[in-house]
């Protein structure tokens, strides 16, 4: 795909290495290519196809203004032992699940053997090494680039990881205070790097996340910027550079159970995504487009269901209470590659995107034309788990497959559990988006265990109740001395940003 524009207006035109520089189309839309599917990615030898090559021929189908050098220097920085599984993204069966009960296997798709123990790493990884390989010549823009990202818990520390003293670049992290968890605000507060900035936001991550898109439309600021020459980019999954890395890990899974014998080529597969954001779940609709047999794509949310709502009546509405969750990576009540999906869906139709998300910013919700929403509902499906639900799901895994998952894994456990497989589908795939011991006590205390006030003691008693191991970045976050510390009202945060700019 060389040619990208805005979901909401096809007036301007970017080439890929463009729109991942940008981050974000100059009128708040999200970059797409018209070209998406043009290129399929053949499944003859899928089997036998590694991650690493896998991720050379998907990239190189999606980012074709990146020669294949590039691709190829790119793939290999991110992945080649940065990953502590050879698979980079592991596929292990839930034997016993209760979940296969109709005959199409259970697995979990392992998204986590990265850096920083969470799926985020993934695309973080590659992100920095796909805007290494732009200049500021592609587009005239300034020397330098400032990432600026909000996170719900995990974006965070995988963009510090993948962007710490990289050359030509900055990077602010914003969090909701106090609606992360311990281990997150450490990885996020511990980072070290001479081009870091990490802050907490008063507020919840919608807060957060709106204010850094006012940040990126604030012409003054962009202008006062530019005259430092520094120039605003996301590395949040609004970013297609964060986006397409995504789409591999389809692909790998898919091979992954070619390999084991759990499906023959050609057979559809059905993946439950745990999404708050709709990023990892847009990646599979991508692989969809490029070829994959995806049956459906499952939606698992948690207590703040706006997208169960919206895709069970087509009405999306923000203005809800917000809750406050165990799973707090997926406390999102704004979705923002929502937009993507309506684009693509409703045939481009700039105009319908463009009036949706006015509305969206306006009134606060919108409504679907019926025939977008049956479209829709024919590849995504939805389901949601309450707070107890994702308790028992974390048991019930444990207990019947003794299989250790954290609660947003268990939100998609539990919808999967509920649910039979879509039709058509020989296996389900349930993604695992980060570690359980980055929620020690949440996945102690749902298996019974009596913890202590102290996370990292949490990480203790888990080890030696289940015989499984805490990741060593994770349990040597308590010996690490805190480096960031503000926290700032969301209408100070467009001065942060600049402070931080300005270290540059």
């Amino acid at each position: 795909m060389g040619i990208y524009h805005s979901t909401r207006s096809r007036s301007l035109a970017y080439t890929a290495k463009e729109a991942i520089r940008r981050g974000i189309a100059p009128d708040g839309g999200l970059f797409v290519s018209d070209e998406l599917g043009d290129v399929q990615v053949p499944l003859d030898g899928l089997a036998d196809k590694g991650y690493l090559e896998l991720a050379r021929e998907v990239l190189g189908a999606l980012l074709t203004d990146y020669s294949a050098d590039e691709i190829a220097a790119c793939v290999t920085e991110a992945y080649e032992g940065t990953f502590a599984s050879d698979e980079v993204t592991p596929v292990v069966a839930l034997d016993g699940s209760g979940i296969s009960s109709d005959g199409a296997p259970a697995s979990v798709l392992e998204l986590w053997h990265g850096p920083t123990s969470a799926f985020k790493d993934v695309a973080l990884q590659m992100l920095p090494r796909l805007m290494a390989r732009t200049s500021a010549d592609d587009e005239g823009a300034a020397e330098k680039i400032m990432i600026v990202t909000a996170t719900s818990g995990d974006t965070g520390k995988a963009a510090l990881a993948g962007f710490a003293d990289a050359p030509g670049c900055g990077i602010t992290v914003f969090y909701p205070e106090g609606k992360v968890s311990r281990v997150q605000e450490l990885q996020m507060s511990t980072q070290e790097g001479g081009n870091v900035s990490v802050c907490a936001v008063r507020g919840n991550f919608d807060d957060a996340q709106s204010a850094v898109k006012r940040i990126f439309g604030d012409a003054a600021l962009a202008g006062r910027l530019a005259a430092e020459g520094v120039q605003l980019s996301s590395a949040n999954s609004i970013n297609v550079g964060r986006l397409v890395p995504q789409v591999v890990y389809y692909f790998a899974a898919y091979a992954q159970l070619l390999r084991a014998g759990s499906i023959a080529a050609g057979d559809a597969v059905e993946f439950c995504v745990p999404t708050g954001n709709f990023g990892d779940i847009l990646a599979g609709y991508y692989a969809k487009r490029l070829g994959l047999p995806v049956a459906k794509l499952i939606v698992a949310s948690d207590a703040n269901n706006v997208l169960y709502d919206f895709l069970t009546t087509g009405t999306y509405d923000r203005e809800r209470p917000f809750f406050t969750t165990t799973s707090p990576s997926m406390d999102i009540l704004v979705s923002s590659n929502l937009e993507r999906m309506l684009y693509y869906l409703s045939d481009g139709d700039c105009e319908l995107v463009a009036d949706l998300m006015g509305k969206l910013a306006s009134e606060g919700s919108y409504t679907l034309p019926a025939g977008l929403l049956a479209r829709i509902q024919e590849l995504f499906g939805c389901g949601w788990a309450s707070e107890d639900e994702v308790a028992a799901a974390i048991k019930d895994c444990w207990d019947a497959c003794g299989y250790l998952i954290d609660p947003h894994t268990a939100c998609g456990y539990h919808v999967m559990r509920e649910a039979p497989a879509a039709e058509g589908a020989r296996a389900r795939v349930l993604l695992s988006t980060a570690s359980p011991y980055k929620f020690p006590r949440v996945v102690a205390e749902s298996l019974g265990l009596t913890c202590p006030d102290d996370d990292f003691a949490c990480m203790d008693v888990l080890e030696r109740a289940t015989g499984t191991c805490a990741p060593a970045q994770l349990a040597e976050l308590q010996e690490k001395p805190v480096l960031h510390d503000a926290v700032v009202g969301v209408d100070d945060m467009g001065a942060f940003v600049e402070a931080a700019a300005a270290k540059l």
